[in-house]
């Protein structure tokens, strides 16, 4: 009997004994929404032993399964067949409110190679990527989310307007509202834990009904497959309360956007963090600040990854809470990178993305920056002192961030880096993806127009 043999045979013979009945998958699309199904065990044992295919329309379609009208890849002169995917395994997780167990899958391409558009491979093939250096990524997503006393019906029923809050007014770090909501703020913590999402630290922050959550540092690919599960399953958790959570970038203009930052250093095998040098200004290695230098220089054009929607750059303004260039700064939250001194926490803080951004896309345009600097040997610019949005204007232009979606989209189609850390499949499919977002937002009628326009114009 082979080893997967063995343990299809451990793993089955153990969901029998438990009365388990099925198996859960999810795969990540182009968006960071994870799609998925529950199978049988008969299915499950198939999987793992001849793999399965997945409608490949999951990487042809935008967040409201509208279909692409470009594209190369998939689309209707292709007949979207199925894409090929694999469970991964050492990814199990058990959910205790479905009696079953949750597995990652991740897209395959021809003869099981890498699929060229799964975003989960691209941060994968980036690490090993990392590795070859003697290069491991330690990292951590801070999530900013909006909780409403709605359903998905009542939302809809008020057309997005005039939503009541779980809480009302600015109270950031509230102990009064943890302490009156502590059996929803407990239970996430708790649910997140029994999903290994555990989180470091959760609390009020400022807005109505606004929460932030810091989810414990991961090695590798563990910190972006939490981060993906945390999105989703935080929203499953309130929706079961007759609650829904938000992760848009920014829903009103009223209240600061909500952040998807990333914490990250980088160690070596093993595990001592290579950002340090205590005897180096600021205790910055040559190695930190070789990523600090990438990140700069090509962050600007890798915008698109963190902030991929129309809504992103309402919450990329001067003087919300968000960065507009690439700067950096010593424990400065002006700036886009925050470089945040200690022994063993070493590390930079990138503040550009938004809660919207996909998790996978989001690591895997910092890991790409940094890769771009250090095998360069690039030099960071001078750090910022003071108030980053006083000081950008004095920044060369390449270092300002596109004002929209369009001009970000450009940009990254116009990357060679992007090309080289990519490949030019996936980098030409997602600028195309977001040219279909600015689109399909270019020919609808809003509220802001209506009201502008409707009498006086």
């Amino acid at each position: 009997m082979t080893q997967l043999q063995e343990l299809l045979e451990a793993r089955l013979s153990d969901y029998r004994e438990r009365n388990v009945r099925r198996i859960k998958l999810g795969l990540t699309d182009m968006d960071g929404v994870i799609r998925g199904k529950y199978v049988s065990l008969e299915k499950f044992a198939s999987l793992l032993t001849k793999g399965g295919g997945f409608c490949d329309c999951i990487l042809g379609w935008d967040v409201n399964d509208q279909l692409y009208d470009q594209g190369s890849f998939t689309g209707w002169h292709s007949g979207f067949p199925d894409a090929a995917f694999r469970l991964l395994t050492d990814t199990e997780r058990w959910l205790e409110d479905e009696a079953c167990p949750y597995f990652i899958a991740e897209f395959v391409g021809e003869g099981d190679s890498d699929h060229p558009l799964c975003p989960r491979t691209r941060l994968r093939l980036l690490l090993d990527r990392l590795a070859k250096h003697g290069l491991f990524l330690r990292s951590g997503f801070e999530y900013e989310f909006f909780v409403f006393d709605e359903t998905p019906h009542s939302v809809r029923e008020k057309h997005y307007q005039n939503l009541t809050p779980l809480t009302p007014g600015n109270f950031g770090y509230s102990v009064l509202r943890t302490g009156v909501e502590s059996d929803r703020f407990n239970g996430l913590l708790d649910y997140m834990e029994g999903l290994d999402c555990p989180i470091e630290g959760l609390h009020c922050e400022t807005g109505a009904g606004v929460w932030e959550a810091a989810l414990a540092v991961a090695p590798d690919l563990l910190a972006a497959d939490r981060a993906s599960l945390f999105k989703t399953f935080c929203k499953i958790f309130f929706q079961r309360q007759a609650c829904m959570a938000t992760f848009m970038a920014k829903w009103s203009m009223a209240f600061p956007g909500q952040s998807g930052h990333f914490h990250c250093s980088l160690v070596d095998e093993a595990g001592s963090n290579l950002f340090r040098d205590a005897a180096s200004p600021a205790g910055m290695s040559e190695l930190q600040r070789q990523a600090v230098a990438g990140l700069q220089h090509y962050l600007p054009e890798l915008l698109v990854l963190l902030a991929p929607t129309i809504n992103s750059y309402t919450r990329l303004v001067r003087g919300a809470w968000a960065p507009t260039a690439a700067t950096w700064a010593l424990d400065n939250r002006t700036a886009a990178l925050r470089i945040i001194q200690g022994d063993t926490a070493q590390r930079i803080e990138c503040r550009v993305a938004g809660a919207d951004a996909n998790p996978y896309l989001a690591a895997a345009a910092v890991v790409a920056a940094m890769l771009g600097g250090i095998e360069a040997g690039l030099e960071p610019g001078p750090a910022i002192v003071g108030n980053a949005y006083d000081l950008q204007d004095e920044l060369p232009a390449q270092a300002q961030f596109p004002s929209d979606l369009r001009a970000a989209t450009a940009r990254f189609a116009d990357s060679a880096l992007a090309l080289e850390m990519f490949g030019a499949p996936f980098t030409e499919h997602f600028a195309m993806t977001r040219l279909w977002e600015c689109r399909e937002y270019e020919r609808s009628v809003n509220g802001w127009q209506l009201e502008r326009y409707f009498e006086i114009i």
